[in-house]
């Protein structure tokens, strides 16, 4: 792929399916309070990529990073081209989202040993 859309759809076809996979696992585990993960992990999601665009303007100035030329849509923010800061929001969301449900299986596993050990008891 030889286009100005090349970065954008390989980030696309990279990034998309997990997240949206885990969208849904959070949905389904979370249920009522989905929002409240996003509202928990959205913060310092922006957060990192906003810190990770900045420190990765002043690398591309100093020439550190060098896109191919036609391989980007043009549109920066400072000399970060979109599809950067949008790659390192998918990063960031893709580790978030895994932990929030790792978080929920691991406390579901707690529960359910929690709960099968008093249940003995009983």
């Amino acid at each position: 792929m030889n286009d100005r859309t090349a970065y954008l759809s390989y980030l696309l076809a990279w990034g998309a399916p997990v997240i949206v996979a885990q969208a849904v696992g959070i949905g389904a585990f979370y249920r009522a309070q989905a929002i409240d993960v996003y509202r928990s992990i959205g913060p310092p999601v922006l957060a990192v990529t906003a810190w990770l665009a900045a420190i990765d303007h002043f690398a591309i100035l100093d020439g550190v990073w060098i896109f191919g030329e036609g391989r980007t849509l043009g549109q920066n923010i400072g000399a970060v081209p979109i599809e950067e800061i949008l790659f390192f929001l998918f990063t960031n969301l893709l580790v978030a989202q895994g932990l929030a449900l790792l978080g929920r299986r691991r406390f579901q596993a707690q529960f359910f040993r929690a709960t099968a050990t008093t249940s003995i008891k009983s």
